[in-house]
């Protein structure tokens, strides 16, 4: 058999790693064109039939039909490449690829019959391999869960693999999917420029690099496999990243911010800092929960907001005000008026830079990465700022209302 760093580009050996130690059982993996996942996947399922009597595998897209000319070949082609062809049995109607020495299987399923999904069975082992190929076409985690559901059971491991180019906007189902923390999902992106270059040969290079001479965002989503927007997301300056101990330490003006909910909608506390002279927001804090009282919600914000500094909340419900008041906080209705909502997320829109810490405050990311502009009936877009899935924005805005007061938008 060929040695496996011929196979497997060097983005994926920390994967590689993870996979031999067993260390999640979700594997995420993302990238743009000729990052070569489906490849390294194809290869790792191969190896992991052959090295476990009890592994099967099922290996999936949306709609049946595309089953042949992406995952089996992809398959077939690993088998090739690691010079076992002698040991595995190809079938084509059903498509099935069998490891003879121990009959371990690889079964071929389309979403668009859920019925066959459920019904799978094997007549040895179990499934301990999953593989959603463009997963982006599936329509959204329950379906996934639902399958999920179907076929991991009654083993000792499982491996599931989601390979797929992210789609264009953050607010597709895929993307805010890989931004929930989960202790056995591992999250991997990998591009072409970390391939060996005669493994896509030159041709591919040059193509990549002419689509990034003359259209640079369209080289961005699919070459990089970046998350580039469909055009009409509200913040283009956003930074998502760790924000560290040492620089909350230095910050030294914070603000505070509360928007009420309680059933459907959520209640959002927020924490962040203003740089005013670089003009960049910090935001470092949250508490975002359904079905939370205001009792229990003063005592959490309690142990967070020791010296009880102001918070400013949304002034709609002076009751829960009040009753906050009461059990301690020092809290103010926002001034809101006219057109508040419009100019606040625009003076956002404006600052140099905000940037959210995607550990601490993973709802306030999702909600600012996926806030877009509502498409109209001539599929432009409409002119108003969506009421909905904002909650972490309101409450940013109504925090910083003071800092808006005399500042001109542009």
């Amino acid at each position: 058999m060929v040695k496996l760093s011929n196979l497997i580009a060097p983005s994926f050996y920390e994967v590689h790693q993870a996979l031999k130690q067993q260390k999640y059982t979700h594997y995420w993996l993302n990238g743009g064109r000729g990052s070569t996942k489906s490849s390294f996947v194809s290869i790792e399922i191969i190896l992991g039939i052959m090295s476990d009597p009890k592994a099967n595998c099922v290996a999936m897209r949306k709609v049946g039909v595309n089953l042949k000319d992406s995952v089996f070949e992809q398959l077939q082609w690993a088998i090739s490449v690691l010079g076992v062809e002698r040991y595995w049995n190809t079938k084509h109607s059903p498509l099935e690829l069998t490891y003879t020495p121990t009959g371990g299987k690889i079964l071929f399923r389309g979403a668009d019959n859920p019925k066959k999904i459920k019904s799978t069975k094997f007549r040895q082992g179990y499934c301990k391999y999953i593989w959603y190929e463009e997963v982006d076409e599936f329509a959204g985690m329950e379906e996934i869960r639902t399958i999920n559901q179907s076929l991991l059971r009654g083993g000792e491991s499982f491996c599931v693999f989601y390979s797929y180019n992210p789609p264009k906007s953050q607010r597709n189902w895929v993307n805010k999917e890989i931004l929930e923390k989960q202790n056995d999902k591992l999250v991997h992106h990998s591009t072409y420029l970390q391939v060996p270059k005669h493994w896509l040969g030159e041709q591919f290079f040059i193509e990549a690099e002419h689509l990034k001479s003359v259209n640079e965002d369209a080289y961005k989503h699919e070459y990089l496999g970046e998350v580039t927007g469909t055009g009409g997301e509200v913040f283009r300056n956003l930074t998502i990243r760790v924000i560290s101990d040492e620089e909350i330490k230095s910050f030294d003006k914070i603000a505070r911010g509360l928007d009420w909910g309680y059933a459907t909608d959520p209640f959002h506390y927020t924490v962040n800092h203003y740089d005013k002279t670089r003009r960049r927001l910090y935001i470092f804090y949250e508490i975002q929960l359904v079905n939370l009282s205001n009792r229990k919600a003063a005592e959490m914000i309690k142990q967070e907001n020791k010296s009880n500094t102001l918070i400013v909340c949304d002034s709609a419900e002076p009751k829960s005000i009040a009753e906050v008041s009461e059990y301690g906080l020092r809290v103010i209705g926002a001034r809101k008026g006219p057109d508040s909502v419009e100019y606040g997320i625009k003076w956002l829109q404006d600052l140099e830079e905000i940037v959210i810490d995607p550990i601490r405050c993973p709802n306030t990311a999702k909600e600012f990465q996926g806030y877009e502009l509502e498409k109209d009936n001539n599929g432009g877009f409409k002119a108003k700022f969506p009421d909905k899935n904002n909650h972490s924005i309101d409450a940013v805005r109504y925090s910083r209302e003071s800092d808006m007061r005399n500042v001109r938008v542009r």
